[in-house]
């Protein structure tokens, strides 16, 4: 497939943690869908350390830390073997931005492809998403809320990344199999006719992550 793809992300995280989840893990990696997930362990950071793309003019990614990539993509992120917790493909990535319209300029730039901007607010109270197409995985890059910019310093801060959603083929089964006390029961999603569960802190995962029906 063309244009720019994820061909891998480092993970703050402990592969045994991984697996006690019920994910498949295989020395420090974990592929969920096409995609290698590199757990490095909280040495290495906090929550998703960075993340290697292909097909890219630049890695200047107004702060999110990139690694060009020149070798092949990997296999399609959409469908993979199934984890035995029953996650099967990646759906998106999540990263944070106090300003939208200069992080989405330099993702233009190094030739992300900009499928839309949302100009409604969501749930959490950000007021605005830009949506990138990579492959067969979507990058969702929100506006932080006002009070947000204000926490953190003001809008010249750099974007960041924030969380992962992964695709499930039974969200009933596979909330039952991680277990209730790690994972939160499903719910309507935003997305029309799509559910969604998101792992609570007892999980005990460095980076966010929401369960989705395809």
């Amino acid at each position: 497939m063309p244009g720019v793809q994820i061909h891998g992300l480092t993970i703050a995280d402990e592969p045994a943690t991984w697996a006690a989840l019920g994910f498949a893990v295989d020395g420090d990696v974990c592929r969920v869908g096409g995609v290698p997930i590199r757990l490095a362990g909280p040495e290495a950071g906090r929550g998703i350390v960075g993340w290697t793309l292909g097909g890219i003019a630049s890695d200047e990614l107004d702060g999110l830390p990139t690694r060009r990539s020149d070798g092949d993509a990997p296999v399609s992120a959409a469908d993979g073997p199934p984890h035995p917790n029953g996650i099967s493909g990646f759906d998106h990535a999540v990263a944070i931005t106090p300003a939208l319209n200069r992080t989405v300029a330099a993702l233009q730039a190094a030739g992300l492809d900009l499928r839309r901007i949302r100009e409604e607010p969501t749930p959490a109270g950000a007021p605005r998403q830009a949506f990138f197409r990579l492959g067969d995985v979507i990058l969702e890059v929100v506006q932080a809320p006002d009070d947000a910019i204000e926490r953190s310093g003001g809008a010249d801060g750099p974007a960041f990344f924030w969380g992962l959603a992964f695709k499930v083929a039974d969200l009933d089964a596979t909330v039952a199999a991680i277990g209730e006390e790690r994972c939160s029961p499903p719910r309507l999603a935003v997305q029309p006719g799509r559910r969604i569960a998101t792992l609570r802190r007892s999980a005990g995962l460095a980076v966010p992550v929401a369960l989705m029906t395809d």
